[in-house]
């Protein structure tokens, strides 16, 4: 008889890793594997192998998208945000990456003894005004209080439900050979306004966060171009590349990027050359990829520029049938490099 325990143990070799590590919430390639070998295998099920920013359901004809993000950023306050409107934003934004306009949101905080009530009321007053700056309510929630020293202040848990329009078909698995690859404007500027709160970076003007709702900006780009938008992507954690892999590993395709076609901000890649990163690899929160058929994507493009989150949009890069599951660079000085995965953790707790 088999004994059902040996089908609770745990695919992860414990020799490996016997302890989470912070690189197993960056992003990267530790943050896949414990997904795939992990959660994958626990929760399997149609849905979740998709490994979509959220849930596509079907209720009496509706398509629904259904999300969920935690958040634990240091500091709670940074230029251009806090934790309470980058709740918000960010699962907003990951509707929006199932094509999905938001129609509700639940939040769960998670509270650490001898948190300042005028810090959390900063934080609620943060998160009403940015879901009624997108025009959607908290409708539930939970509270939750832990002992002084173990929660950092506070976290969030944001849930979000969205509305999928007719026609419209957003999936990382249909990226295809001569797609291009789009990009919402100027990139790892989240992380870096993060990084110089905490190392005391200066700069000519402030670095502030992009934290954004980017839904309208898709429901213009989807009316643009249609069923012709085949992947959107907010390059959170793991930025631009980890996105990109990730996308290229689901679609089994691989994907080409121009450096010098890439928007960078000068002080962000100063920083980034300070700090020893690389801008690719630095979180966003206010950005998107999508993958366009070539016939729209210009169209795409002027729709994205024409919005004011996305005056600095580009292309990118194409999508290919070589390198299968890879994602190549081609230099300012016409050399190809390979863009990995990441390994490790550049900035923890960055959203």
């Amino acid at each position: 008889m088999t004994d059902p325990l040996t089908n609770l143990q745990c695919p992860i070799p414990i020799s490996d890793y016997p302890t989470v590590t912070l690189a197993h919430g960056g992003g990267g390639r530790l943050t896949q594997m414990l997904i795939e070998r992990m959660f994958l295998p626990a929760f399997d099920n149609p849905q979740l192998v998709q490994q979509h920013d959220g849930a596509l359901l079907e209720v009496n004809g509706a398509r629904l998208a259904f999300s969920t993000d935690s958040f634990v950023i240091s500091p709670l306050f940074f230029p251009g945000g806090d934790i309470g409107s980058l709740a918000v934003h960010g699962t907003v934004n990951d509707l929006a990456m199932c094509g999905a306009q938001p129609l509700a949101l639940s939040t769960g905080l998670i509270l650490e003894e001898g948190l300042p009530m005028e810090d959390l009321w900063r934080v609620v007053q943060s998160m009403q005004g940015a879901a009624q700056a997108v025009g959607v309510s908290v409708v539930t929630g939970d509270t939750k209080v832990v002992d002084r020293g173990k929660g950092d202040g506070v976290y969030i848990n944001t849930t979000g439900i969205g509305l999928i329009p007719a026609g419209v078909q957003i999936s990382p698995t249909r990226a295809r050979r001569g797609d291009l690859v789009l990009v919402s404007g100027a990139i790892a500027v989240h992380g870096i306004a993060i990084m110089s709160v905490r190392e005391g970076l200066a700069f000519e003007t402030t670095l502030a966060s992009d934290s954004a709702p980017l839904h309208e900006m898709v429901r213009e780009m989807l009316a643009v171009g249609g069923d012709h938008v085949h992947v959107l992507r907010d390059p959170t954690r793991g930025g631009v590349a980890s996105a990109l892999n990730e996308i290229a590993g689901s679609a089994r395709i691989g994907i080409r990027l121009n450096e010098a076609a890439i928007p960078i901000w000068d002080q962000v890649r100063g920083a980034c050359e300070i700090l020893g990163l690389d801008p690719l690899y630095v979180a966003n929160e206010g950005k998107l990829l999508a993958i366009v058929a070539p016939e729209a994507a210009d169209a795409v493009l002027a729709a994205m520029q024409a919005h004011s989150l996305g005056r600095e949009a580009a292309i990118i890069g194409e999508v290919t049938e070589e390198h299968r599951g890879r994602v190549v660079l081609r230099s300012r000085i016409g050399g190809s490099r390979v863009v990995d995965m990441i390994s490790g953790e550049q900035l923890p707790r960055i959203c």
